[in-house]
């Protein structure tokens, strides 16, 4: 249950420039609101979702409270770089930073004007982040977010760019439409395009260990490769509907979130996957594991806690 205050649905606003900034209005039911990302960092969880919605629960999802925050644009990404130090980014190309744990953010970005909305964002360290979304958009920073620049990934297309994630290896993989997924070598400077398995567009990439990766997107398609992303090999999943974003849990099982209440649970590595339903069938957008072992599960219907396994621990 959303706990805090509850302010009047109106609109804050205030001038930046040349944009106006609309704050995000707090809602006794932002928690069960569509939801799409998170993180957990020491103790702490912060999701985000549609107008501009961000939550944080100190007590490893039990409660949640909302925050306000600089934009009332849908939030689609979240990455901490450690408690305090975070970002989330979204649609008008939006990009918010906060320095304190997600209790206050400010706008770093903003570009409505070119219709890009951004997907996601991962930072190396405190300092050189990436954020990328539609049409080909990649920007990147390396003064921790207060300026950003566009890097070309590819010089032939402009996919949607889903997903950013890094391998153990240094490596650097993204999750595009259209069966394209990219690789870089050098910390992100140059981007390769790896054959691709698949003509359908892909949402989630999951580094394993060494050079091996999952891949996965439209129509429960996953697939995996042991020689960073040079041949691929398919995984069935059991499953038609939409892989979203992938995580491995503090035991080395790896969780796949889809649409369709659709959690995948691997113990081996991702060779194979034992698909579970959750009875209300929402679609799911993520899930991040709390430091107690729990899946804290991100979707169509908010956020809501798993206490063992998969036994709900209240609905979601």
């Amino acid at each position: 249950m959303l706990s805090g205050a509850v302010l009047p649905a109106c609109v804050f606003a205030q001038e930046s420039g040349t944009h106006v900034v609309e704050h995000s209005v707090e809602a006794p039911l932002a928690d069960r609101s569509l939801l799409l990302d998170g993180a957990f960092v020491e103790g702490r969880a912060v999701v985000v979702g549609e107008r501009g919605h961000v939550l944080i629960s100190e007590d490893r999802g039990r409660s949640w409270r909302q925050v306000r925050v600089p934009t009332r644009a849908t939030l689609t990404g979240v990455h901490f770089q450690d408690r305090r130090l975070g970002w989330a980014v979204g649609h008008d190309a939006t990009i918010l930073r906060t320095r304190d744990g997600g209790r206050t953010w400010e706008r770093v970005h903003h570009a409505p004007e070119e219709e890009s909305p951004l997907f996601d964002v991962w930072f190396r360290d405190a300092r050189s982040g990436f954020a990328v979304g539609a049409y080909g958009l990649c920007l990147v920073t390396s003064d921790s977010g207060t300026t950003w620049t566009r890097l070309v990934i590819s010089e032939s297309d402009d996919y949607h760019l889903h997903h950013i994630a890094r391998s153990a290896t240094g490596r650097l993989y993204l999750a595009a439409e259209a069966g394209t997924v990219y690789r870089s070598d050098d910390e992100g400077r140059t981007w390769i395009t790896l054959p691709s398995p698949y003509e359908g567009s892909f949402f989630g990439t999951l580094p394993l260990d060494d050079d091996s990766l999952l891949l996965f997107g439209l129509r429960g398609h996953m697939f995996r490769s042991e020689d960073a992303g040079r041949t691929w090999e398919e995984i069935l999943t059991g499953t038609v509907a939409l892989l979203n974003r992938g995580l491995r849990a503090a035991d080395g099982t790896l969780i796949v979130a889809g649409h369709e209440g659709n959690l995948l649970e691997s113990r081996d590595g991702g060779r194979t996957f034992t698909l579970r339903e959750l009875p209300d069938r929402q679609a799911l957008a993520t899930a991040i594991q709390a430091d107690d072992g729990s899946l804290i599960l991100i979707g169509e219907f908010g956020v809501s806690r798993l206490e063992d396994g998969l036994t709900a621990a209240g609905p979601p």
